[in-house]
């Protein structure tokens, strides 16, 4: 994929989502593309620092909900390590994180290869 940071699709929508639920605006204001120390930023780095972010503003992440539309490639194989790479970056526990893979049954800019589509919704409770 082509991008302003290393274009991990799926971790941008983690990190978009966690910091929504948070209530901290998103990606784009944390890491803006016009600034260079954005560039080919590692997507990790930057989940982490919205998670240091959540937890500083009185938040806990109780589980995620992620889904991958994409025709290539097929992800099935990757799901439960993909996981394990999610939970560890949030030091959280792998059942707390679900991946759904599903192609683009050939139809459309998945289906013709030219895209990838990834969301995320992030269920956050407050810390007492």
């Amino acid at each position: 994929m082509i991008g302003h940071s290393d274009a991990d699709v799926l971790l941008h929508a983690v990190t978009d989502a966690l910091l929504g639920a948070a209530a901290l605006g998103d990606i784009g204001e944390l890491f803006p593309d016009n600034d260079e120390a954005n560039r080919n930023r590692d997507s990790a780095e930057m989940l982490q620092v919205a998670s240091q972010a959540a937890r500083e503003a009185g938040y806990r992440i109780v589980n995620l909900d992620c889904f991958v539309l994409t025709q290539v490639p097929k992800l099935s194989p990757y799901k439960q390590a993909i996981r394990e790479r999610i939970a560890s970056v949030l030091e959280i526990e792998t059942a707390m994180v679900g991946l759904k893979a599903k192609t683009g049954e050939s139809v459309g800019p998945v289906g013709r290869e030219e895209a990838i589509v990834a969301e995320c919704v992030v269920l956050v409770e407050a810390i007492q």
